[in-house]
């Protein structure tokens, strides 16, 4: 499944994924057996998980608290996931790549609300401006993503003021805002055995 990596170029006919469809190596034209279900869920949980650029450890964690929280563990999990900055720097059209967005978050290019910060993993909430730092606006991959950024499109719970170079949150986003095709009940089996 194309989880676009690789930002820009996933959109182009240079992605990877489009010129061949199947794994690397010399067996990988070769089709597998039945997959079992718990190979299934493995899959689910690898493909957000990878998608998201967590590790095991953060993933996990994230699972536990959406967990506690009230309403349904797999929406809450996604709903997490999506909230985190360097997710949120990505859907603004920022950056490139969720991986470029963590890096751009890591370097302080951007404040929240009028202070740095610097922690991809940390979660915005409703009324969050995300903007771009005064000496960050002239980075050339910034640039670039912003003007790339109509192919992607933008979420409806988020806002966009291009000339100022700011974002805000205007609600959590819903089940229905999340558009990769996830099967949540499949992570959740994978982690209740």
């Amino acid at each position: 499944m194309k989880l676009y990596f690789k930002g820009d170029r996933c959109y182009s006919d240079k992605c990877a994924f489009d010129r061949r469809s199947y794994p690397p190596g010399q067996h990988g034209q070769r089709r597998g057996g039945k997959i079992s279900d718990y190979g299934l869920q493995l899959r689910e949980k690898q493909k957000v998980k990878r998608a998201y650029g967590l590790s095991e450890k953060q993933f996990r964690l994230f699972f536990e608290r959406s967990e506690q929280k009230k309403g349904v563990t797999g929406t809450n999990l996604l709903v997490m996931l999506e909230c985190r900055l360097d997710n949120v720097v990505y859907r603004l059209g920022f950056a490139s790549s969720r991986v470029q967005g963590r890096q751009l978050v890591k370097h302080s290019h951007f404040l929240i609300n009028g202070r740095k910060v610097n922690i991809p993993s940390y979660q915005v909430k409703p009324g969050d401006v995300v903007e771009i730092r005064e000496k960050s606006r002239n980075v050339a991959a910034i640039n670039e993503a912003i003007e790339s950024m109509v192919r992607r499109g933008m979420p409806q719970w988020l806002e966009l003021d291009k000339e100022a170079l700011k974002g805000s949150v205007k609600t959590l986003p819903v089940r229905d805002d999340i558009t990769m095709p996830i099967q949540e009940n499949q992570i959740i089996e994978f982690y209740s055995k």
